[in-house]
């Protein structure tokens, strides 16, 4: 592949997991930046490419048939980005049916769970106890089935780092925002240490980190 891919991005923990996975996978890629403070994610022109209005998206221009491509949804980005190098979703049948269990895990549970705490916890303008509590106790649910599982593997999906752990990292990376504590969950901490340490989420969790405020 020679020809870079687009993506659409800004950084936050969705945004993340395309950067990271773009560099742990070595793919070239050139960043646009959808300032979501700004409305940009409202746009015409990149609602053609996100019909969602929401980042990370990306179009790559060496799609299925060598046809362009765009792709909006972080786990449809991911999957397809592990499908077209054959990496980090596993080498077996068994294996990637665990990779997109997870996947779907932190697609359907954490992502939601863990962003909803942090707006009520962080940023609502009104103090909805009733909304802090809720989704506070939920992410630290999530955070417990997250790290029994870590007990029991290296990663998330087995042995073997995969898109699954691109995709919970950036979230997790942020449990103290969320009003979590990693006091009764040493798997989980282990293994956020073990992917900060990864070269390619470090490089994919500093772009353009200048851009995120407090």
């Amino acid at each position: 592949m020679t020809a870079p891919i687009d993506m659409y991005y800004w950084p936050t923990p969705n945004g993340w997991k395309i950067s990271v996975a773009l560099e742990e996978m070595g793919l070239p890629y050139e960043t646009h930046l959808i300032n979501i403070g700004a409305g940009d994610q409202f746009a015409p022109d990149f609602l053609k490419i996100a019909p969602n209005n929401r980042m990370p998206a990306i179009v790559d221009p060496d799609g299925p048939d060598g046809a362009p491509i765009s792709i909006f949804e972080s786990g449809a980005i991911l999957q397809y980005l592990a499908r077209k190098t054959g990496t980090f979703c596993g080498s077996t049948e068994r294996e990637r049916i665990a990779v997109d269990e997870w996947l779907m895990w932190q697609m359907g549970g954490l992502g939601p769970m863990a962003g909803q705490a942090h707006h009520f916890l962080k940023f609502a303008k009104e103090d909805v106890p009733y909304a802090k509590d809720r989704y506070r106790a939920e992410t630290g649910r999530l955070y417990g089935v997250l790290d029994r599982q870590l007990a029991r593997h290296e990663f998330v999906a087995g042995d073997f780092v995969s898109i699954a752990d691109f995709a919970i990292w950036g979230w997790a990376s942020l449990w103290e925002g969320q009003q979590q504590t990693l006091d009764d969950k040493p798997h989980m901490a282990r293994w956020l240490d073990t992917m900060g340490k990864r070269e390619g989420v470090q490089r994919g969790r500093a772009l353009y980190a200048e851009l995120r405020k407090s």
